[in-house]
């Protein structure tokens, strides 16, 4: 395993402990808006700091776009840690127990390692480039649908740009009107990482932030999946936009979806 995949998992680790602890005590949790619909909590800002903590020990040159911190500078910044400290803040202030830990490592513009960890359940999803894709050590792969029929596809509601749900809906309605079911989790990190796994058959969502898609992106893709954004191009990073699936999934997903694009939602 790569010496830069092994600190992330360290990482993950390290913060997982901090969310487990306060998740036993959530009386005590303070939690802040800090957008519409969009909350901030103590325990994300511990864990982020825990996690940046330990990535600074061992590779203190490199630069951070974290969640809650946003961008930090290191002196050499072709090395860029993407973090979620807490990928389903909401579930966890409810006390639902499904939210993750998301850190990747992209270099020169590329992802090249990324850790989704879900510390309740002790599921921890890897990859690096051209390595493939791991769950606590066995390797993932996705699932050999052949088109929407039957399938399990995730998605995210759009709750912090409620003015993009009519088209939303639309694609919502034409995707469950083709597959078998659908779900809304609350984590984007962990429904990208259950492609990789096959526990979903697909997934897509609007306006997801870099730390959001990072790592989960890259162990989809190396257990088989693709990842598009609305209009099948690369650039998810920029617009938000998150189509993942495998290849013949894919194409479904993407022909169902494109009807019910805006001008909004293209962008």
């Amino acid at each position: 395993m790569h010496a830069m995949l092994n600190i992330a998992i360290r990482a993950a680790r390290n913060a997982g402990k901090v969310v487990t602890q306060a998740y036993e005590q959530l009386d005590k949790v303070e939690a802040t808006t800090k957008g519409t619909n969009d909350y901030v909590t103590n325990v994300d800002k511990a864990a982020e700091k825990s996690i940046i903590d330990t990535i600074k020990n061992a590779f203190p040159d490199h630069s951070f776009i974290a969640e809650e911190s946003g961008l930090t500078k290191g002196t050499d910044d072709e090395y860029q840690w993407v973090i979620d400290p807490l990928d389903g803040t909401t579930n966890f202030i409810k006390g639902i127990p499904h939210f993750a830990i998301s850190i990747a490592l992209r270099v020169r513009g590329k992802t090249e390692h990324g850790v989704v960890y879900d510390p309740l359940r002790n599921e921890l999803f890897a990859a690096s480039r051209g390595k493939g894709a791991q769950l606590n050590g066995y390797r993932l792969r996705v699932t050999k649908a052949k088109d929407l029929e039957g399938t399990l596809i995730g998605t995210g509601f759009p709750f912090k740009r409620k003015h993009y749900m009519d088209s939303y809906l639309a694609m919502f309605g034409a995707i469950f009107a083709e597959c078998g079911d659908m779900r809304r989790a609350g984590s984007a990190a962990l429904d990208l990482a259950y492609v990789a796994a096959g526990r979903l058959d697909g997934f897509f969502e609007l306006n997801l932030k870099p730390w959001d898609i990072a790592a989960g992106e890259l162990i989809a893709r190396e257990a088989g999946a693709i990842v598009t954004d609305f209009s099948g191009n690369t650039d998810f990073y920029q617009s938000g936009n998150v189509v993942c699936a495998n290849p013949k999934v894919l194409k479904h997903m993407l022909s169902t979806i494109r009807p019910h694009l805006t001008d909004a939602i293209k962008a």
